[in-house]
């Protein structure tokens, strides 16, 4: 996959956010993993929710970057496919991750959401929502 295009932060709502979430803890990680982590960029609505209307509008700016430890990060986007769930698309040879319940979850800090990879679902912490 190529490099994303820069998205120019005066382009976008005020309402878009930078979001990182980490590996929460589950059997494996009893700790939670800093270095497993996902960084969103989409825009959240004032309760924290993903904007599904602000992200019809500017699909192109709704990316995630995949981060593990040892492996390049890898660029893709965040869609919303039919019937309301999210995802995680990549043109790398890396599968599609689905969002369980994103359509429901809150983006804010301490809270927990999970991300379907390779058809097992991990926790997530959110540890960050910035503004762009």
């Amino acid at each position: 996959m190529s490099a994303p295009k820069p998205i120019l932060n005066t382009s976008l709502p005020s309402h878009f956010r930078q979001i990182r979430i980490e590996l929460a803890r589950e059997q494996g990680h009893p700790e939670g993993a800093h270095d497993i982590a996902y960084v969103l960029v989409a825009p959240l609505d004032d309760n924290g929710h993903i904007d599904a209307e602000a992200w019809r509008k500017h699909r192109e700016a709704c990316r995630v970057a995949r981060l593990r430890p040892g492996q390049a990060t890898v660029h893709g986007h965040l869609v919303h496919r039919r019937g309301g769930s999210w995802a995680f698309e990549y043109d790398a040879n890396i599968p599609d991750e689905g969002g369980y319940h994103f359509n429901e979850e809150r983006f804010v800090p301490g809270e927990y959401v999970s991300v379907n990879e390779e058809g097992r679902t991990h926790p997530f912490r959110v540890v960050s929502v910035a503004r762009l």
